[in-house]
């Protein structure tokens, strides 16, 4: 297939995009190569790829209608996924309107692109910050998610309405991926296991937050991209069990999903620190601090209906997931 991957020097999309290589497929990398974190990291993860055939890489951004436009036009996309996004839940209170310009307007032009250009099938990138005030565990996308409590969030809910609005008045099948704290080899800068790692090997101390008692349903980049594989090669239909009377926000009448992809197995910060701690071979020296604004305490993925539906199952121990990035992190950096 011809598969269009916005934010492709991006942690998930760069792993995506070498995984759709390996298998034949054509891809077309697209990202803003932005500066929120680190743009060597961006560019050395989009180097690896260059060199593959049946790579091809436009630098531009999505809310650039026209570059965007062009893209399409020249590439002539099958499917699309969609995980070029301003991300970050702490950030979003700083910076309020870069959520607005790239996950809202830049949303929009990737579905007025999908629309106007016949793609099979679009897959985008949700979040478990749509769960936001909700504290019964696991989060399943069957539940309510109309309490966001960052802007991130909010960004993505929206995401999934438009999505949905498309869906119904285009026929256009949409598949939005709601993951839960991605990490892994390769991964971001601003998430906790990056930063940990590098400021224990610097010998600084760490900030723990909610006192290191919140939890996250870790999971394995392998096992995200095994999800969004086996979503993209499985274009929705209308849900025929579908109910007005009882809708459920995760299927339609039109060709509309919506998943969990996560490990279903959350683990608290405080031991997910010893795991760190453990593959590094060094004590963290820790500051202990409240829960942050924006942040939740805890997350869970009920993932049911994803492994019903294509028979997804998380395979990473968090254990093996973090030995895995630290041994990564001492060869990247040399340290």
């Amino acid at each position: 297939m011809r598969v269009l991957i916005t934010g492709a020097a991006g942690f998930i999309g760069s792993t995506l995009a070498h995984r759709l290589l390996d298998r034949g497929d054509e891809v077309l990398g697209y990202d803003n190569l932005n500066n929120y974190y680190d743009v060597r990291l961006k560019q050395a993860r989009l180097d690896r790829l260059t060199p593959r055939d049946g790579f091809r890489f436009v630098q531009a951004s999505l809310e650039d209608r026209d570059a965007l436009d062009a893209a399409f036009a020249d590439f002539a996309p099958q499917r699309v996924v969609n995980l070029a996004a301003q991300a970050g839940v702490r950030y979003s209170l700083e910076n309020p309107r870069a959520y607005i310009d790239a996950n809202i307007v830049g949303f929009l032009n990737i579905l007025e692109c999908c629309r106007h250009r016949g793609v099979e099938h679009l897959v985008y990138a949700s979040s478990s910050s749509v769960y936001g005030a909700n504290r019964k565990l696991p989060f399943a996308v069957e539940d309510s998610v109309d309490h966001p409590v960052s802007l991130y969030a909010a960004s993505k809910k929206s995401n999934e309405l438009m999505a949905h609005t498309y869906s119904h008045l285009f026929q256009l099948p949409t598949t939005g991926l709601r993951f839960f704290t991605v990490y892994g080899p390769w991964g971001r800068p601003d998430m906790a296991l990056f930063l940990f790692t590098r400021k224990i090997l610097a010998g600084e101390p760490i900030d723990v937050f909610n006192f290191g008692k919140h939890t996250r349903d870790f999971t394995y980049i392998d096992d995200i991209v095994e999800g969004v594989i086996r979503t993209l090669d499985r274009v929705p239909a209308a849900d025929a069990t579908f109910d007005p009377l009882k809708p459920s926000p995760a299927s339609s009448l039109a060709p509309y999903r919506l998943y969990n992809i996560g490990n279903h197995t959350p683990v608290q910060l405080s031991r997910y620190i010893e795991l760190i701690e453990e593959a590094i071979g060094k004590t963290a020296e820790k500051r202990l601090l409240p829960l942050q604004p924006g942040d939740v305490p805890d997350t869970e993925a009920d993932v049911d209906a994803l492994m019903r539906d294509t028979g997804y199952s998380p395979s990473t121990p968090v254990d093996v997931g973090v030995k895995r990035f630290v041994a990564w992190y001492r060869d990247f950096y040399q340290v």
